[in-house]
Parts: structure tokens; C-alpha cells; sequence
């Protein structure tokens, strides 16, 4: 049996929903398609959409300052303008910007970067 998958969400599980709709909202452009209160919010992100969902606030800690996730997933996002540019755009948005890298025989730039509670997100353009 031949099954086709299309992803259609990726879910983070967010401390401040209100924080990261505005940081994906600026920094991105992506639009919000849906919302409920401050615990949900959906954006449009291309072929696919993020949702953002509040964790329970059994899970927060406030006594370590600002919430940052500790994850092992990465969002990559194809961009057809130039990295360069992109990435000096978000440096000014105060986006924490790792430097430009490729490898030998590896046909794109890429760029690693970090939204405000600590999800990983990388710009990679082809050479």
C-alpha cells in the first residue's frame, strides 16, 4: 500500500503564545489564520503552518527569568533572497543570528538562528 504524506503543521509548545505570534509575525511575515485567546495561535508559513500552543503552567519555571525551550528539532525555511541580506535583517530585528556556512560539494548557504524562547530555525539558500 502506497501512502502520501503532506505536512501541514509544525506545533511548538510555547510559554508566551502572544510573544511568538508577534516574533514570527515581524521577523517572518507570517500571518495568523487562527487564534484562541493567548493559549493557540496558528500561522501561515508557506506550504505549511506553525502552531504555536501554550504549555501548562505546571511546566514553567519563572524563577529562572524568560523561558527558553531545550529542543532537538530544527525548522529549516528556503529562501530564494539573499542570505546575506536576510541575515543582516534579522541581526537589526535584535534575532539571535549564528554566521553563514556550507560544506564542500553542498549546494547551499545556510544560517542557523533562534526564536525568543529557544526553537532552533535555520535560512538556507541554494548557491
Amino acid at each position: 500500500m502506497e501512502i502520501k504524506f503532506n505536512l501541514d503543521t509544525i506545533i511548538f509548545y510555547v510559554q508566551n503564545v502572544e510573544r511568538l505570534k508577534s516574533f514570527y509575525g515581524s521577523v517572518f511575515n507570517f500571518k495568523v489564520i487562527e487564534e484562541y485567546e493567548s493559549s493557540w495561535a496558528l500561522l501561515e508559513a508557506g506550504n505549511c503552518k506553525i502552531g504555536l500552543h501554550q504549555i501548562g503552567q505546571q511546566y514553567w519555571d519563572e524563577s529562572k527569568g524568560t523561558f527558553k525551550f531545550d529542543s532537538n528539532a530544527k525548522i529549516v525555511f528556503e529562501i530564494d533572497q539573499d542570505i546575506n541580506e536576510m541575515r543582516t535583517h534579522f541581526v537589526k530585528q535584535n534575532v539571535e543570528m549564528k554566521q553563514i556556512k556550507t560544506f564542500d560539494n553542498y549546494g547551499y548557504w545556510f544560517c542557523d538562528g533562534e526564536d525568543p524562547e529557544g526553537n532552533v530555525f535555520q535560512l538556507k539558500q541554494k548557491k
